[in-house]
């Protein structure tokens, strides 16, 4: 068992967050969704696991490289 830091791959602003704390969750499922440039980009779960930390909140500005949560596989 590991944890898992998921990182932001674009800027942009978090519009909804899609799972919480001590849900399960499988590789692929979305976490939460990324507002950018007038697009929302799902982010999706790197791998299966349990979701340990959430990091952000809907309307928070986040950078590319930025941590927005964490897994535990």
């Amino acid at each position: 068992m590991g944890q898992i830091k998921v990182v932001s791959e674009i800027p942009g602003k978090v519009v909804s967050i899609d799972v919480s704390v001590g849900e399960e969750i499988e590789e692929d499922d979305d976490l939460m969704v990324l507002e950018s440039m007038k697009m929302e980009i799902p982010v999706a779960a790197p791998e299966d696991g349990t979701v340990v930390e959430i990091l952000v909140a809907v309307d928070d500005m986040v950078e590319e490289g930025d941590e927005i949560a964490i897994i535990e596989t």
